[in-house]
């Protein structure tokens, strides 16, 4: 596992040289957020490093809830028993592993890796404009149906699951990168998650913090023209 540190959160990033699979600490005053909960074998070093900060893991907030974000998920919720769980409605279905189709899904099916025998059910469902500690839940579809992303207005830190990716090259969720093309394998929508490309950069990020990759300072000319690209790809 590779650390780093931006402004009050930390990347812990898994096979970091292979297939990176990232999840993140947020500092709190009294405690840690964990965004993601990367693969099941990470459970025991998301433990240590939350040990080193020194502050238990108090709130789990899931971008969305494929396997490789939700895999450590119930190891932690051992380890961390009073930490509160967090996902958006729609991602709670797919997190007790039902890949069907609702409703709102326009009739498009659940792409990706579906988590299977997670026992960890939800403590709050999340919407818009909704906070996890210091973090601002920003609503953000598309890779799958019920993605979200947290911004904290004080860093400008933007933790963005697979809205984008960086592994590969910068990448809106859906656009395939050939050096890393399984965000786009596993895109449920690549019209909205380009809506919800453009919707984050119009939060200006500092930082841009994603499941797959590395973190980007001075993001919005490299998600602009993540913009740019995915665009072209969906021209008739």
């Amino acid at each position: 596992m590779r650390v780093k540190k931006v402004q009050n959160v930390y990347q812990l990033a898994f096979m970091p040289t292979v297939f990176p699979v990232n999840c993140y600490l947020v500092e709190e005053q009294e405690g840690l957020t964990l965004v993601d909960c990367a693969l099941g074998f990470a459970a025991r070093d998301i433990t240590l490093a939350a040990k080193t900060i020194g502050k238990p893991i108090t709130q789990i907030a899931l971008t969305h809830a494929h396997a490789d974000h939700v895999g450590a998920l119930d190891n932690l919720k051992k380890q961390f028993p009073a930490a509160q769980v967090s996902v958006s409605e729609r991602e709670a279905k797919i997190l007790s592993g039902d890949p069907g189709a609702s409703p709102e899904d326009g009739g498009r099916p659940v792409k990706g890796g579906i988590p299977k025998n997670i026992q960890t059910t939800p403590d709050r469902l999340l919407r818009e404009g909704d906070h996890v500690g210091t973090l601002e839940v920003v609503s953000s579809p598309g890779h799958s149906p019920g993605s979200i992303s947290f911004f904290d207005r004080r860093s400008g830190v933007l933790i963005a699951g697979d809205a984008f990716q960086t592994r590969g090259g910068t990448a809106v969720s859906g656009t395939f990168k050939p050096l890393f093309p399984f965000p786009a394998m596993a895109t449920w929508d690549k019209r909205a998650a380009l809506d919800s490309a453009k919707k984050l950069t119009l939060l200006q990020p500092a930082y841009l913090a994603v499941g797959h990759g590395r973190i980007l300072d001075h993001p919005v000319r490299f998600m602009e023209q993540a913009i740019r690209d995915a665009e072209q790809k969906l021209k008739p």
